[in-house]
């Protein structure tokens, strides 16, 4: 059964992103420094971040917003408000920074377009994501953008449906296995794992290495060849 649509996802597999926030987070602890040191200070942002998502989801707005929650805790509610404004604005330094497409993004896309529907599937906040598409060039490239709030094995079975044959035809390239890969594979389609060095702890998930329709590629320029294969 040959491929008829592939999604990709956008963040750390399009374009660098997760960098950014490290560099944020590096000046959160210098921000902080006299309060708690690095390790313990990134531990508790994470719980933060972790429990906030059902209420500011995924993206630079929920971010800061952990930033702010932590530096309130862990400065027992002593953080100057200069620290918080700090903190308002490394997040609007963010929200304008340039878009950089990883190696290979635009090559592999323009060579699977011509034979395939292909769809951007992306979670995060809306207006955010929307002006990364819209910088990185490649808008032109995608049949259907689909900016979603969580990425389940119904969101891709109604995703591949709408914009496909459904998702036993079709495959998802990403670089998180708990939000791309997995619920992919689990809802009936192909999980493609491009893996990034800083992917979101959040992402992190044990890699399905025994299901018939996962694979791994080192990076997109290897992704032509596979569907290729795939189709053939």
């Amino acid at each position: 059964m040959t491929l008829s649509t592939i999604g990709f996802d956008a963040d750390d597999t399009l374009w660098q992103n997760e960098r950014f926030f490290r560099m944020t987070q590096d000046r959160f602890a210098e921000l902080l420094s006299d309060h708690t040191e690095p390790g313990a200070l990134q531990a508790r942002l994470l719980e933060a971040e972790r429990r906030n998502l059902g209420h500011y989801g995924f993206g630079i707005k929920g971010f800061v917003l952990s930033m702010i929650e932590t530096a309130i805790e862990v400065t027992e509610e002593r953080v100057p408000a200069s620290v918080i404004a700090e903190l308002i604005a490394t997040g609007r330094e963010m929200l304008r920074h340039p878009i950089e497409l990883l190696p290979h993004a635009r090559d592999a896309i323009e060579a699977l377009a011509p034979h395939h529907r292909i769809v951007l599937i992306t979670k995060g906040d809306l207006l955010d994501q929307e002006r990364k598409l819209a910088q990185s060039g490649l808008g032109d490239l995608f049949d259907a953008v689909e900016i979603v709030s969580h990425k389940s094995p119904a969101t891709y079975g109604t995703v591949f449906a709408r914009h496909g044959d459904g998702p036993a035809r079709a495959m998802m390239v990403g670089n998180s296995l708990r939000s791309d890969v997995i619920p992919a594979l689990e809802a009936g389609g192909w999980g493609v794992f491009v893996p990034h060095p800083l992917t979101w702890e959040l992402e992190h998930a044990v890699a399905p290495t025994d299901h018939a329709r996962f694979r791994e590629l080192p990076d997109l320029g290897a992704l032509p060849d596979l569907v290729a294969t795939l189709d053939g």
